[in-house]
């Protein structure tokens, strides 16, 4: 079961997802670019945007998931969104995902310290041993981001995924396990994190 919490480094905070945010998380997401490999458009106008955050709460305030908001710090603006969801007690796993970052916070510092961020609590606060990071097959951005940060390939998912629409897109998925956690790390330091602090928050 996953609890409410903010995650900080000195550059970015990870906020638990609230409705509250529905006007910024609109903005960050309203170009079609952030959506072109993912199943629809989540940001297509307020009453998907609405729907769609109205379920990450609910499964949220269920233990089920952690979705959350990527703040900037120097300029205090929403730039996309994250989560951690299908959490896995008995094999120690979960998914990380769901994520998508503003164009012009894309290729900057927000990626790389959202990840260590999601990383470091998975792997040292809930003692996982598997991450696992999927995306579609054919998402070579994403691909590359997430060999960047340190994820392992394992292969390609066929048919694995089914989209509103009905059509099934083909995963590439990735993953991080606990005896790798300490170079990932280390290889993340390197971009600059510096701190890392976690605050629990009331649900």
């Amino acid at each position: 079961m996953f609890s409410q919490i903010t995650l900080e480094t000195q550059l970015i905070k990870l906020v638990p997802m609230t409705m509250d945010h529905l006007d910024a998380y609109c903005k960050a997401g309203n170009y079609p670019e952030v959506w072109r490999w993912m199943p629809m458009n989540r940001c297509a106008n307020e009453t998907v945007a609405r729907d769609w955050l109205n379920d990450a709460i609910t499964e949220m305030r269920a233990g089920r998931q952690l979705a959350l908001m990527i703040i900037d710090k120097q300029t205090n603006e929403l730039v996309g969104s994250t989560r951690l969801f299908r959490l896995n007690e008995k094999d120690r796993c979960l998914e990380l995902g769901y994520t998508f970052i503003t164009p012009k916070f894309q290729r900057m510092h927000v990626n790389s310290h959202a990840k260590f961020l999601l990383l470091q609590y998975a792997f040292e606060v809930l003692k996982l041993t598997r991450v696992e990071i999927c995306t579609n097959e054919f998402n070579q951005q994403s691909r590359t981001a997430i060999k960047r940060i340190g994820g392992q390939f394992e292969g390609v998912l066929r048919k694995h995924r089914k989209s509103p629409n009905g059509e099934y897109r083909n995963t590439a998925m990735f993953s991080i396990i606990d005896d790798e956690w300490s170079a990932v790390k280390a290889k993340l330091l390197t971009t600059g994190v510096t701190q890392a602090e976690f605050y629990h928050v009331s649900s």
